[in-house]
């Protein structure tokens, strides 16, 4: 007989998640309890409380098979009756593409597709590049466990699988490259409304009773890089009032702006409402109005706002040279030329002037700062590759490279002047953060609440992609 552990497990329905599964974990052992619902793939959400959400909304029958293993290992397991309901729930998938498979065969379908989400949020599977195959969405990517294989990923959400597997990135990226070359994008592809809602569900929550909001607190002086997000809409208009070479025109949605310089050559995309970890900015240059895109780079939304301004402001500067005759090397300074280790030597000397910690790891050169929190990272790979669209410097804060803060990427061809000014930036300048309470509680209703109805957001194109 298997003995009893001092650990009660209360499971039930997500408070505001239409299928997400709470479990309110109490007793001097709950951590046993704790460290099982986490290897099954729940997340901590607060102290003694995890969330089981997943983008295949089959949370209660995952929820019925934990309680079950955590049972067998004498652990006291208690189903609210709203979840036993809802575990008990008949329902189909309408309009499954897959109208042959059995139920367990459907629910085995979404569990791999669940493995590869968790696999790319937690960091274990590295995407290189996306793009729209018709309704859908495919990728290319890359295990970074030892021996691990690139993939080929055809689908979202519980459809998403492994359509093909390849021996290399190479081999991956070129493959991709002959289908999707004319759609293909760097990185991942942005979230869905499913994983942006398996996101809030996960959303740090306490269920103690409320109490009264602290004073809010003075912001305090911090590394550039640690700087709040501020106001992105308001340093775009006050850009735009200065540097009156910049077009601004908004899509008929109002997700988006446009700053277009005079010349053409320069476009700056700003979309609106994004999440944190989305790209909320894309930059694009042209040599000529009618050229192929010569580099580009992307920020995303909680890039601090000094960080940005500084950005911008090297921008206009280098559009001001552009405008000017070239000669000499001074072309490279304008437009950016191949990497070579002359341009990462110059885009990163104000990193190696403050002392971060520079280290060479297979295709991969990083800096990190001092204290850790930040650092930049260079893709020899991706820097030697045909397809110059590919993000060759990735620009970063937070715990770490692979669950980042903030993030700016870069292709090869970016100028190593732009690049620099961004390394000064992080090495030597400040921001201000507002400093966050030591806690912060809130209720949280545990009654029912209706599935939220989705919204189904048409994003146009304006004008040319960038």
């Amino acid at each position: 007989m298997t003995p009893a552990i001092d650990a009660h497990v209360r499971l039930d329905t997500h408070p505001t998640h239409p299928s997400a599964v709470t479990a309110v974990l109490t007793g001097t052992q709950a951590r046993a309890a704790s460290m099982a619902l986490e290897a099954a793939g729940w997340s901590v959400a607060a102290t003694g409380v995890l969330v089981l959400a997943r983008i295949d909304h089959e949370e209660p029958y995952w929820a019925a098979t934990a309680a079950q293993h955590l049972t067998a290992e004498g652990i006291t397991v208690e189903i609210t009756p709203r979840l036993q309901e809802a575990i008990d729930e008949e329902w189909t998938w309408p309009n499954y593409p897959m109208p042959w498979c059995t139920r367990s065969e459907i629910r085995e379908v979404s569990n791999q597709a669940q493995k590869i989400h968790d696999a790319i949020r937690n960091g274990h599977l590295l995407i290189h590049a996306h793009a729209r195959d018709g309704h859908t969405t495919v990728a290319v990517g890359t295990y970074l466990h030892p021996g691990g294989k690139s993939v080929y990923l055809h689908g979202e959400d519980h459809l998403r699988q492994i359509a093909d597997t390849f021996d290399s990135p190479a081999k991956a990226l070129v493959a991709f490259e002959k289908v999707h070359a004319a759609e293909m994008r760097p990185g991942p592809a942005p979230l869905t409304d499913t994983e942006r809602a398996a996101i809030e569900a996960r959303s740090v929550f306490d269920v103690t009773p409320a109490k009264s909001e602290p004073s809010r607190p003075e912001p305090e002086t911090v590394p550039v890089y640690l700087a709040d997000a501020g106001d992105h809409d308001a340093l775009l208009d006050s850009f735009l009032d200065t540097h009156g070479e910049f077009e601004k025109w908004r899509t008929w949605s109002d997700e988006t702006t446009h700053a277009i310089h005079e010349s053409q050559t320069l476009r700056i995309e700003r979309i609106h409402d994004t999440h944190a970890r989305e790209t909320a900015w894309t930059v694009a240059a042209y040599e000529t109005p009618v050229s192929d895109r010569m580099w580009h780079l992307t920020a995303t939304g909680a890039t601090p706002a000094p960080v940005l301004q500084g950005l911008l402001s090297h921008l206009a500067f280098l559009q001001e040279l552009l405008s000017r005759p070239a000669s000499g090397d001074g072309r490279s300074t304008r437009v950016g030329t191949p990497v070579d280790e002359g341009v990462v030597a110059a885009a990163t000397q104000p990193l190696s002037d403050a002392g971060w910690k520079h280290a060479v790891g297979g295709r991969w050169i990083n800096w990190t700062s001092p204290a850790g929190g930040a650092g930049v990272q260079f893709d020899a790979f991706a820097a030697q590759h045909p397809n110059p669209n590919l993000a060759t410097w990735t620009i970063w804060a937070g715990p770490g490279p692979d669950h980042p803060t903030w993030v700016i990427t870069a292709s090869s061809h970016t100028p190593s002047s732009l690049l620099a000014g961004l390394s000064e930036s992080l090495a030597h300048e400040t921001g201000t953060r507002r400093a966050q309470p030591a806690s912060r509680e809130r209720s949280t209703n545990y009654a029912p609440s209706p599935p939220a109805t989705p919204v189904v957001v048409s994003v146009p194109g304006a004008g040319r992609s960038l």
